[in-house]
């Protein structure tokens, strides 16, 4: 009897927490003026999200009529990329999800979404959602006030023009081992796009981040000696379970009591760090041989360190390098940066090619432009070459406006309430509001990307120039459509705009341009399949997309295979 007195106790506190703080959320949503979508769990609630995962049928609440259901279409992981543009369609481009816990301001007004993205003091990162990226120490992502503008002074530098040709380079090399292993797969085709890009994404980062170079097949799928992982599997093993982190410490994770699973990636922990050392360890060992520094990302970190370590902590903050472990953190961050989210990219866009060919011969006119004036790949000078490529780049564009890995972007009011303007309208939102920036929905508006917003089509980013209207395709004849400010967000906006973003345009320019120098790609058809029936199967891998850990990615990426070819017409 006790027993279910404490129970109902239990309940009933939980319920009355629930409705006054419901109330008190809603009134304060109300002052604010955007429509209201009431949900009684927030998205970040970790029983809701560990419901949802266990039970993905509780999803579909969200098609309960009368809008009833509204609030489950905009409280589970990945919502955004499900839904595109259709809940601002109903509800407008801003609008104040109100749960008992907090309210979520969800904005895609791209106009407001430059606006808040360019206030970096104001508009902060919300410090419970990246403490899990804080694994192996704090890094450029995680930080605000002056330890980033610190860690952004030390960092920013590094990522320069040398560092472009490096990352061209690297990829040239990569890209050709890589095609000629895809060639010579024959009429079977391969289903290791999504492996093999990760591996590609991985080298070419070790090789400009940290100095060491391997053959493409090799390398990091190689256990190297004194490990128990490769370098590859421990680093995809720490990605892809980010979450975890914040339930169980990277310490806790060896424990002999916990699930082999778990303990599997406390090795993986172990395995990183160790890795982390070694690298840190070899290129402190190269710079104290050499009188400058080595040029790559972590000689510029192991820099930045030795400087701290003179100053012994007796200057400002602002003056300070970094310490072993924010090296470490940085390593991290620059993996999850610039590994994943190019991997994703790069074999995203493969599938989407080979389902529409004409992508393809579009992009192999310009490279055939680039290689009868400067040679092969093999040939090709950074600085002469990529701003040539604008095609390829082009579809990197293309493919990270419907297929970004980050499909939306986290902000807090913090301690202070903050103004939006909207359509000459000020709002006001309350201190600790949770204010979510909907990259999807901003990419997918049809207001700024016409009627066919939801279509694949990489030539919207060009159009001929004035004075080539009419005229045969040129080197010169096609400008490059530069987005309006907030529309178009893939490497984020404002102060804290991706620092890597150059790094992984060039990387990707380079790989696409050295696979369709000499080759085209098609869908293997499986029995009594159509052409068009294997490319419909390849738009459907690509959408059947969804968020797992932190980036998009595809959910079946070895459900179909490619085979590659030399064009007819080449050789």
């Amino acid at each position: 009897m006790n027993l279910l007195f404490v129970l109902a106790s239990v309940i009933f506190a939980l319920f009355s927490w629930t409705l006054v703080s419901g109330i008190s959320n809603y009134n304060a949503a109300r002052k604010i003026g955007f429509p209201i979508v009431i949900s009684p769990v927030s998205p970040m609630n970790p029983f809701w999200i560990l419901t949802y995962r266990l039970f993905p049928k509780v999803l579909l609440l969200r098609y309960l009529p009368f809008g009833l259901g509204t609030w489950a279409r905009c409280t589970y992981m990945g919502w955004a990329f499900q839904d595109k543009h259709a809940l601002h369609d109903e509800l407008g481009h801003i609008f104040v999800i109100v749960t008992p816990s907090g309210n979520e301001v969800t904005m895609a007004d791209h106009q407001a979404v430059h606006m808040v993205m360019s206030r970096r003091k104001e508009f902060i990162k919300p410090a419970f959602m990246y403490e899990q990226l804080n694994i192996f120490g704090r890094n450029l992502n995680t930080v605000e006030g002056e330890d980033w503008q610190r860690q952004r002074k030390l960092t920013a530098p590094s990522f320069n023009e040398k560092t472009s040709s490096l990352v061209w380079n690297e990829a040239l090399r990569q890209a050709r081992d890589m095609a000629r292993l895809w060639s010579n797969q024959g009429a079977a085709g391969t289903k290791d796009t999504v492996a093999d890009t990760a591996t590609l994404a991985l080298h070419v980062l070790t090789s400009v981040g940290f100095g060491l170079t391997y053959p493409f097949q090799g390398g990091v799928r190689n256990i190297s000696p004194g490990h128990k992982m490769t370098y590859r599997d421990a680093l995809s093993l720490c990605l892809r379970n980010i979450i975890i982190f914040t339930i169980f410490g990277k310490k806790i994770l060896s424990s002999s009591f916990l699930p082999q699973k778990l303990r599997t990636l406390g090795v993986a922990t172990e395995e990183f760090q160790k890795y982390m050392e070694e690298m840190l360890a070899h290129e402190r060992q190269s710079a104290a041989n050499r009188e400058k520094g080595t040029g790559n990302l972590i000689g510029a970190l192991v820099r930045a360190s030795e400087e701290a370590q003179r100053s012994g902590g007796k200057v400002d903050v602002a003056h300070l390098g970094f310490s072993d472990e924010e090296i470490f953190g940085n390593i991290f961050a620059f993996n999850l940066a610039g590994h994943e989210t190019t991997a994703n990219t790069l074999a995203t866009a493969i599938v989407l090619m080979a389902a529409k060919p004409d992508y393809q011969k579009w992009i192999s006119e310009e490279i055939d432009e680039c290689s009868s004036a400067m040679g092969g790949p093999t040939e090709w000078a950074y600085e002469e070459v990529f701003h040539k490529l604008q095609r390829c780049l082009a579809v990197m564009y293309e493919t990270l406006r419907l297929y970004g890995s980050i499909v939306f972007i986290p902000k807090s009011t913090g301690f202070h309430a903050q103004s939006v303007t909207v359509d000459e309208k000020t709002h006001i939102l309350p201190a600790s509001t949770s204010v979510t920036i909907n990259v999807q929905a901003v990419h997918t508006d049809p207001k700024i990307w016409g009627p066919d917003a939801l279509e694949w089509k990489p030539n919207r980013w060009l159009e001929p120039s004035n004075s080539s209207h009419g005229q045969a395709s040129s080197l010169t004849a096609e400008t490059f459509i530069e987005p309006e400010a907030g529309s178009f967000i893939p490497w984020a906006d404002g102060p804290r705009a991706c620092v890597g973003k150059k790094f992984s345009q060039v990387e990707f320019v380079a790989v696409l341009a050295v696979l369709f120098q000499q080759y085209q790609v098609r869908p293997v058809l499986k029995g009594g399949e159509s052409e068009e029936d294997g490319k419909s199967a390849l738009i459907a891998m690509a959408n059947n997309s969804a968020i797992s850990a932190i980036t998009l990615q595809m959910q079946e990426p070895r459900s179909r295979a490619l085979r590659w070819e030399k064009w007819p017409s080449k050789h």
